[in-house]
């Protein structure tokens, strides 16, 4: 009974021995197929690249020094007097629309957010009530580096020119925050 498990064993084990050494050239050739289609894919890319106008052109530019009639065309030369070499390329026509940017409401909407949003404050000594910061701040008067003296002017107080009123007694004035 022995001699007969002993033979078993020594058939079965080289037949499972043969069968992972098929398996691991099965997966080697599974991953060379998968390289060649890689390399099938990209020579397929190539080819649609060179159907492109502008790549054509591209290259032409890059790779003969052609330029266009009415174009002058220069190379740049390193202390030895060598052309220095290209680095840019082309990028590929499909990848230029994947990553599209905020449209252009949005942008528009942001800019509405960011421009009424508070400004930060400054106060210049204790006793002195806080300003806003920012362009317009001082409701388009100039501010006190725009005045000699550094007052508010001649009138005095929160007049606006021109009309004698103070700014929160206006017809649309919101109370001299410079706002309106």
């Amino acid at each position: 009974m022995f001699v007969v498990l002993a033979v078993l064993f020594v058939s079965y084990a080289t037949s499972i021995r043969v069968w992972f050494e098929q398996r691991s050239e099965i997966q080697g050739l599974e991953a060379e197929i998968a390289e060649r289609k890689q390399a099938v894919e990209a020579l397929r890319e190539e080819k649609r690249r060179w159907e492109d106008p502008a790549f054509i052109e591209a290259q032409a530019r890059e790779r003969f020094g052609w330029v266009l009639p009415g174009e002058i065309g220069f190379r740049v030369l390193d202390e030895n007097g060598d052309p220095l070499e290209v680095t840019s390329e082309l990028t590929d026509p499909q990848d230029v629309g994947d990553a599209p940017g905020p449209e252009w409401w949005d942008k528009a909407l942001r800019s509405v957010r960011v421009a009424g949003a508070a400004l930060p404050t400054r106060a210049k000594s204790k006793d002195e009530p806080a300003r806003r910061l920012g362009p317009g701040a001082d409701g388009g008067r100039g501010g006190d580096a725009a005045r000699p003296g550094g007052d508010r002017g001649a009138a005095g107080g929160d007049r606006a020119a021109g009309d004698g009123a103070p700014r929160g007694n206006r017809p649309g004035g919101n109370g001299g925050d410079g706002a309106d």
